[in-house]
């Protein structure tokens, strides 16, 4: 092993859990950015839940490092780790920054992360020049205390409820101490930008799309109208089973839809809210006709998705404020023809326009939202027009690779502290 090896890569890239099924936006960059000969090494707040692991996370080679998820779990090591930070000069401002946090958070979980903050400062690798984060809010505290505390800088990716859901004072704090970051919708760069020290230092950039990953549309669909009860139209969703994916209109809509109107629903996708919907669905009389398949990894997902004639998903915004951004699933219904309702909320309709790829509603109308589902399923020439669009569209201009060569260049010139601003 050669010494530039040894110090290990010049990137660390950091993220709350590390492999997850439901985030493929993150295995696609890290997946790219290996491909582009960027060298990098991973690390994870949390071990991993899901059981699979998509196709991509076995082509990323990146060294892989886990940090203690609860600080009791591995005692001696933070031990270690704080010994190792108070031993340094930056302990000061380090501390300052953690008191000034915890003076507005006094919360177990702001201290978990200092404390695995002080672990990763203190095990990464004497080559690292650079730390990246996915998610503005927990993952970003680590990374901000860790960086602090080795005389680092970092940059962030800001995705959705990190965005919605992390308090003004904290994000305005973490935009100015980062040397840049990124979102991946309108609204989410609007709103950092408004707090941000200077408003070149937050990008937008879409996560995109690489096509190479998914096959080509099916050549064409069978032209179910759902008049026939042995060919029902087949309707798909995915997603977390969570508030803000708006599982619950969708049941409530598919409830009023004509009785004559032969139809069926796949899910795809674990999550907290998965028993209760399942539950609705029972009393609302459509569990015979709804299959929950649970999460799946990414070759069982696009078999499901060239199965099926329709996507559905009806995002709204939480009781606690998180909402999606632009949801990668929405993208890869696209990468195989199929036409899209959804809602016109959040970052969908940033890809998704009305009449062209699909159908936007407003949230929580579940009226329009049966009447959508209704006129396409009883039209698949209409479906095949909508399909075709999305398709196009996401070819021509939602492609991965413009993305990730502009996040390469930034973490390189970050590297060698060159102030580049945002990507």
């Amino acid at each position: 092993m050669s010494h530039a090896e040894s110090e290990g890569p010049a990137v660390a890239i950091a993220m709350k859990g590390y492999p997850r099924l439901s985030e493929t936006f993150i295995a696609q960059e890290l997946l790219g950015l290996q491909r582009l000969g960027l060298p990098f090494a991973i690390w994870s707040l949390r071990h991993p839940t899901d059981g699979a692991r998509h196709m991509m996370h076995q082509e990323i080679a990146a060294p892989l490092h886990y940090l203690p998820e609860y600080l009791h779990d591995d005692w001696p090591r933070v031990l270690r780790g704080i010994i190792g930070a108070l031993a340094r000069p930056s302990i000061v401002p380090l501390l300052g920054v953690v008191l000034r946090d915890l003076f507005r958070d006094r919360t177990r979980n702001r201290l978990r992360r200092f404390g695995q903050a002080c672990v990763m400062a203190r095990e990464l690798p004497a080559g690292t020049r650079h730390l990246h984060v996915h998610y503005l809010h927990t993952p970003a505290s680590v990374i901000r205390y860790a960086a602090l505390s080795r005389g680092l800088t970092w940059s962030f990716s800001a995705h959705a409820k990190d965005i919605w859901t992390t308090p003004d004072w904290e994000k305005r704090e973490k935009i100015t101490d980062a040397r840049w970051g990124v979102t991946c919708t309108r609204d989410g760069h609007a709103e950092l930008t408004r707090l941000a020290d200077r408003a070149e230092k937050v990008a937008l950039l879409y996560h995109g799309l690489d096509l190479a990953r998914f096959p080509a549309p099916p050549e064409a669909r069978p032209p179910r109208d759902g008049s026939d009860p042995a060919e029902p139209v087949q309707f798909i969703t995915i997603g977390r089973a969570v508030a803000k994916k708006g599982f619950d209109d969708l049941l409530a809509a598919l409830a009023i839809l004509p009785a004559e109107l032969n139809w069926r629903l796949v899910h795809i996708g674990g999550g907290e809210m998965l028993a209760a919907l399942k539950a609705q669905a029972e009393k609302l009389g459509l569990a015979s006709r709804i299959e929950w398949r649970g999460a799946q990894a990414q070759g069982a997902v696009i078999a499901a998705l060239r199965e099926a004639d329709l996507f559905v998903l009806p995002s709204k915004q939480a009781e606690n404020g998180d909402r999606d951004g632009l949801p990668n699933v929405v993208m890869e219904a696209a990468s195989q023809a199929l036409p899209i309702v959804a809602t016109d909320f959040a970052g969908i309709p940033e890809f998704v326009q009305h009449g062209r790829e699909g159908l936007l509603l407003r949230p929580s109308d579940v009226t329009a939202l049966a009447k959508a589902l209704e006129g396409l399923a009883r039209d698949p020439q209409w479906r095949a027009k909508l399909g075709a669009a999305a398709f196009d569209r996401l070819r021509t201009e939602f492609s991965a690779q413009a993305g990730l060569e502009r996040v390469r260049r930034a973490l390189l010139a970050a590297v060698a502290g060159e102030d580049s601003g945002a990507p």
